[in-house]
Formats: structure tokens, sequence, C-alpha cells
């Protein structure tokens, strides 16, 4: 099942099966209570295109998910978050076909068993996302702002919010600056986003580390996340480390790009040098985010 492909690695030798595109449209507002409103999505709708319709219609809860690539049905997949937010916060259920037992059922979020970058939808082939809720806040301004880095571009506190229009320009400017956003001509934006996800240990991992100085957040029952783009520059590979017609990007550390005529495996030996050599130096392993497809690191 494919949508928009942005979070698939493929590999060299293709895939020996039918692929079905994911192409269903359609956005309707399915719920209204007071000061909110629940909005159903076809997965086959682009989720950008999505986003600037919730901010053009005053619908408060996505607008720090700009300028994501793919499609509205992938999001609850790996939980797509960034800048604070992510899916989980908004979605009320995901509709979706059970291959197992030949039916459509509406999932609620508990149900989805949500979590970083993850999900029941992930790495199963069972359900078949058709559909998916959303219940947003009628407001125009932003939720409250979580992220330091983009509390600082909009000249804000934490806990702050902003106009819609102003939080989505924002995170898009701030996507742009990091190669985040598609531009055809400029390689640093041929990738699938960060390849990378944030590892996230325990307390007493946490302690061991030494690693106080470096950034980090802390996370449920004592844990400790950890940005994967910092551990990788400190273990040695900065921003333009080039392998074989493929590097990490000059704009950002966890998106690894091909740079005109890279092939997949290029691109995997690039990140299982930069898998090791974090764990080498820090002992800390790097897992990949993306969907591989005959392929693995």
């Amino acid at each position: 099942m494919l949508a928009g492909g942005s979070n698939v690695v493929i590999g060299d030798a293709g895939f020996a099966g039918e692929v079905l595109l994911l192409r269903a449209r359609g956005i309707e507002v399915v719920g209204q209570q007071a000061g909110t409103i629940t909005v159903r999505v076809a997965a086959g709708e682009v989720w950008d295109d999505f986003v600037e319709y919730a901010v053009t219609n005053g619908w408060s809860g996505l607008e720090f998910l700009s300028g994501i690539p793919g499609s509205a049905g992938a999001t609850p997949i790996q939980n797509v978050g960034a800048y604070g937010s992510e899916v989980a916060d908004t979605i009320v259920a995901v509709h979706a076909y059970d291959r197992e037992q030949d039916t459509v059922r509406a999932m609620s979020a508990a149900e989805c068993a949500f979590a970083y970058r993850s999900s029941v939808f992930k790495y199963s082939d069972r359900y078949l996302v058709l559909h998916v809720d959303f219940r947003l806040a009628v407001a125009d301004e932003s939720a409250p702002i979580r992220y330091a880095e983009l509390a600082r571009s909009l000249g804000t506190e934490a806990g702050d919010r902003v106009s819609l229009r102003q939080a989505r320009d924002t995170v898009l400017k701030l996507r742009a600056g990091k190669g985040m956003v598609l531009d055809p001509d400029d390689r640093d934006t041929w990738s699938v986003g960060s390849f990378f996800t944030n590892p996230v240990v325990t307390a007493a991992r946490w302690a061991s580390l030494g690693l106080e100085q470096a950034p980090h957040w802390p996370g449920q029952d004592g844990s400790v996340k950890l940005p994967a783009a910092w551990l990788i520059e400190h273990a040695g590979f900065p921003k333009g480390f080039a392998g074989d017609g493929v590097s990490i990007s000059t704009k950002h550390t966890l998106a690894l790009t091909n740079r005109g005529d890279g092939t997949t495996t290029a691109l995997l030996d690039l990140a299982r040098t930069i898998r090791d050599g974090v764990l080498e130096k820090f002992g800390i392993e790097l897992h990949p985010e993306p969907v591989l497809i005959n392929c693995e690191l």
C-alpha cells in the first residue's frame, strides 16, 4: 500500500509485487461541540493541503505540523510529529479496513496505541487506513507553543499562542531552512526527511551516559529523549558528510540525501556508518524512521 511514498526507502532491486496506490479524497465535518469541531479526512488527502485548509478555516491543532510531506492517512501510522506537536494530540478515531476480520473498524485513539513515532499500524499489514477523524479547536490562535526553537523564531515564550497563520508560516520557514520542504532544485530536500528517530533512554541509562551537556527532553516514567542530530554530529558526522552519490544534508544532520545519482545501497551504507559510529561513541543505537521495502539496515 502506497500513498505519497515520502517516508519509504525501496531496495535497488525494486519490489516484486503489486502496489496499490491510495488516492481517496474528501474532507468532511462530522461533529461540532462547544469550541471544537471533528473533521473526517480521507486517507489520500495531501497532508499539508489539509493543514492549510484547517488554518484557513480557523481550526487549531495542526498548525505546527505544517510542511510535512505525505498523505493524511499516513500520519497516524507513525504518529507524525514536529515542533512539540503530534497527530495523536488531535486524532479521535482512525477508520481502517481490518484484513484479518474483513471489516472496516473505527478505532479509538486508545486502540491505535500511539507512542513516539509509533502506533498499532506501524510494522503491520493488518490494517489499511481509510479515514482519520481529527478533533480541532475552533480558534484563530495556535495551540500553546511547546518547542523552544519555534518560540524563539516567533519571539514568544513557551506556552504562548500566536495566530494560526503566523504559526504555520513560521514552521514552513523553519522547515525550509532545514531542507525539509521539497524543492526539486535543492538536493538537500531529496530525502525521506529525518532518517533516524530520536532515541529514548531510561532514567538509569541516562544517568550512566554522562551527557548532561547534551540537549535532552524528559519523557514519561523518567525516561529521557535525546536528539539524534546532536549524537550524529558529535560522533563525527557533520552536515555534508558524503558517501557514494549520497550525503548528509548540508542543512540538517538527520536528513540523508540523494545527490542525484545515489542508490539505495549507498544510502544504507551511509546510514550504517552513522549508526555504527554513534553506537561506538555513545553506546546508543539509532533506529531508522522510514519504512524499508526489500532492503534493511
